[in-house]
C-alpha cells in the first residue's frame, strides 16, 4: 500500500497558467498546522490528536508518541505546533489543543514539551484558558513568539460567550502573553489592574486564526467575523479591538449583532473582508524565491479558497488573489528554510501542496 502511494506522489505535479504545484503529501486526517524541522522534514498536527513527522523526499511518516489527550469534536482537537526559537539546542516544542478541564468543560490548553527520539518528554501545561464552554468551538489556538522570547497565544470567544470578549476577568476573545514556563511577564499591560487577568495582552477579539510577529516586533492578527466582518488587525498592548460591540458583520441568522462599526476607545481593523473569506492562517513572506510575493502578507482562506496577498501602504491596502485555481479550502501556509511556499488543505483527506517557483 505504501509503495502504491509513493508511486502516486511521483506523478502528482500539476500546473496552471501562473504557478506549478506538487502534491507532496496526501490523505492527511484533519491536519491543522505544520512547521519545518529542516528543508525536507516537517512536524505537523492532525486534529484527532496525532503529531507526526514527515519526510518531503521519501514521503515516510513517523507518528510521535506520548502526545496529550485531546477533545476532538466540532472545531476542537490538536491544533497549533511551533518550535522554540532555540529548538536546535533544546528540542522544545509548543502545542495548543482542546480538552476537558477539571469541571468537565471544554477549554484551550497550551503545552510545552521536548521532542526526543520521536517521543514527547518533559511535558508541561503552561496555560489553561479561563474560558470554559459546552463544546470546542472558536478556540483561536494560534501561537507566536515575540522578539523578547515571550509567547503570544490566541484564545477565541467561544461563540456563545462573545459578550465576555469585552471583559477582562476571563480569556474569551483575548490575546494572551506569557513566558515559556507559563509565568506572567512583569511588563504585561494589565498588571495590577483590578478584576483583570494579568496575562491578557489585548481583548475584544472573535476567533483569531492568523498571528504574525515581524522582525521589527510589530504584531499582526486576523480573525473570523460572523457573516462578514473578517478582520486583520495591528496589535498593540492593552487595546480593545471591539468585538462584539463593533463589527462589520451580522449574525448568521441575519440579525444585527451591533449597529456600530466604530466606537471611541476601540480599534479599527486595518482591513475587513465582507463578505467573509474565512481567513485561516498567515505568513509575512520575506524571501526572494518568489520576488513577486516579497514583503507581503499571505493569508490562507477557507471560504474563498485562495491566498490573499496583502500589502499595506500609508493607510490603504492592496490585495491580490493567489492559487485560487487549486479550488481547495486552505488551512495553513508556511515557507521552508529556503523560502519555498507550502499549502496545507483543510479536511479529513488533506494535502500538503508545494508551490513551485516560476523560475524553476
Amino acid at each position: 500500500m505504501r509503495l502504491n502511494l509513493y508511486i502516486c506522489f511521483l506523478f502528482s505535479t500539476f500546473s496552471y497558467s501562473t504557478y506549478q504545484y506538487e502534491t507532496v503529501l496526501d490523505e492527511l486526517d484533519d491536519a491543522w498546522s505544520f512547521v519545518f524541522l529542516s528543508e525536507d522534514r516537517i512536524l505537523y498536527t492532525e486534529m484527532p490528536g496525532k503529531l507526526k513527522i514527515a519526510s518531503l523526499t521519501d514521503k515516510s511518516i513517523i507518528e510521535v508518541t506520548n502526545v496529550p489527550e485531546v477533545q476532538y469534536v466540532s472545531q476542537g482537537g490538536l491544533s497549533e505546533v511551533i518550535l522554540d526559537p532555540n529548538y536546535k539546542n533544546n528540542n522544545r516544542i509548543y502545542l495548543t489543543y482542546s480538552a476537558k478541564n477539571i469541571n468537565n468543560k471544554s477549554t484551550l490548553f497550551l503545552m510545552s514539551a521536548q521532542l526526543i527520539d520521536n517521543n514527547l518528554v518533559n511535558k508541561k501545561v503552561i496555560f489553561e484558558a479561563k474560558a470554559p464552554r459546552r463544546t470546542a468551538v472558536h478556540l483561536g489556538a494560534k501561537i507566536a513568539f515575540l522578539n523578547d522570547g515571550t509567547l503570544l497565544l490566541a484564545s477565541g470567544d467561544g461563540f456563545d460567550h462573545r459578550e465576555k470578549a469585552q471583559k477582562l476577568d476571563n480569556h474569551f476573545g483575548k490575546l494572551i502573553r506569557i513566558n515559556t514556563d507559563g509565568t506572567i511577564p512583569e511588563d504585561n499591560p494589565f498588571i495590577g489592574v483590578s478584576d483583570a487577568l494579568e496575562d491578557i495582552y489585548s481583548y475584544g477579539h472573535r476567533n483569531m486564526q492568523g498571528l504574525v510577529v515581524l522582525s521589527s516586533g510589530k504584531i499582526y492578527e486576523h480573525e473570523h467575523g460572523p457573516k462578514g466582518g473578517d478582520e486583520m488587525n495591528y496589535i498593540k498592548p492593552a487595546k480593545n479591538y471591539g468585538w462584539p460591540a463593533i463589527t462589520y458583520g451580522i449574525d448568521y441568522s441575519g440579525a444585527v449583532i451591533s449597529p456600530f462599526t466604530e466606537k471611541e476607545g476601540m480599534e479599527q481593523p486595518l482591513l475587513h473582508w465582507t463578505p467573509s473569506i474565512a481567513p485561516s492562517d498567515m505568513i509575512f513572506y520575506e524571501n526572494d524565491v518568489y520576488p513577486e510575493l516579497r514583503d507581503s502578507f499571505l493569508v490562507t482562506a477557507l471560504v474563498s479558497r485562495d491566498v490573499k496577498k496583502v500589502i499595506f501602504n500609508e493607510g490603504s491596502n492592496n490585495q491580490e488573489s493567489l492559487f485560487s485555481e487549486l479550488g481547495m479550502r486552505l488551512r495553513n501556509i508556511q515557507d521552508s528554510p529556503k523560502g519555498i511556499i507550502y499549502l496545507l488543505t483543510d479536511g479529513p483527506n488533506g494535502k500538503l501542496i508545494k508551490v513551485i517557483p516560476k523560475n524553476l
